[in-house]
């Protein structure tokens, strides 16, 4: 959940919009270890009219989020958000069985909502990792729209060096199958690289959107040079991203650096 505090301060770190592709469009998140605090933090920062939305599911929208709510049936979800004409930010979604948790849009719907809703900037948590730190797509996942403009995949520095295991890792299996790494080895900056580079890891589904992918918590000087080396042999596997950002998400000034090719 992130803090009230990064909400009102609307002259957080210029140019964050600009670095993540988020200016206008179709946003989605993927991965694990900072969606919802990434997707909560460009929408903060964004100036316009902000939807926030998922196609996968999504814990309860949190109470300090500045943002007109609506949790109801597609059709007349579309017709609250179309109706609505005040609001600046709308977080919106389907109900769920689930507890704690509402459901997604249908990725048919997305571009219908981008447009009845006249949003400058639609963000969409397209995945779900169970508040874990790393991730690898099961062979339905992850949920995203055609009509993406940017997907934003996400791994955590903190995952760096432990061992494979549920604790910490999303699907589990399938990172073998996707990095190599096999249960109960350390988890090294060559076995994230694959990752982000591979077209069945975090570069599934993106089709022809940018990609910018986010090493977040990057929390000290270790992480940082684990992260770094990370996104340095990430940007020779592929051709897929020019620069992979390395972050704080939840800081006051949370780029931490930016790797380039």
């Amino acid at each position: 959940m992130m803090p009230l505090c990064l909400w009102m301060n609307k002259t957080m770190t210029t140019g964050l919009l600009d670095l993540f592709k988020a200016r206008e469009g179709v946003v989605c998140f993927t991965g694990a270890g900072g969606k919802k605090t990434t997707m909560f933090r460009l929408a903060a920062e964004h100036g316009g009219r902000v939807g926030l939305t998922t196609t996968a599911h999504i814990e309860y929208f949190p109470r300090n989020l500045p943002a007109t709510r609506y949790v109801d049936a597609e059709a007349a979800l579309l017709k609250a958000v179309r109706e609505d004409r005040e609001s600046d930010v709308i977080a919106f979604a389907t109900p769920s069985q689930r507890r704690g948790r509402h459901a997604g849009i249908s990725l048919a719907a997305v571009s219908e909502f981008r447009d009845q809703g006249r949003f400058d900037l639609l963000l969409i948590k397209s995945d779900g990792a169970r508040s874990r730190l790393i991730k690898a797509p099961n062979d339905n996942e992850p949920p995203i729209p055609d009509c993406a403009d940017t997907v934003i995949p996400i791994v955590s520095a903190r995952a760096i060096g432990r061992r494979l295991s549920g604790k910490f890792a999303h699907r589990p299996d399938r990172l073998t199958v996707v990095t190599g790494i096999r249960p109960g080895e350390k988890l090294l900056p060559e076995h994230m690289a694959r990752l982000l580079a591979a077209a069945d890891g975090s570069l599934k589904n993106t089709g022809r959107a940018r990609v910018v992918p986010l090493i977040n918590m990057v929390d000290d000087d270790n992480r940082e040079a684990l992260a770094r080396e990370t996104a340095e042999q990430a940007l020779t596997l592929t051709d897929r991203f020019d620069y992979v950002v390395l972050a704080r998400m939840r800081d006051d000034d949370p780029v931490v650096d930016v790797i380039y090719r």
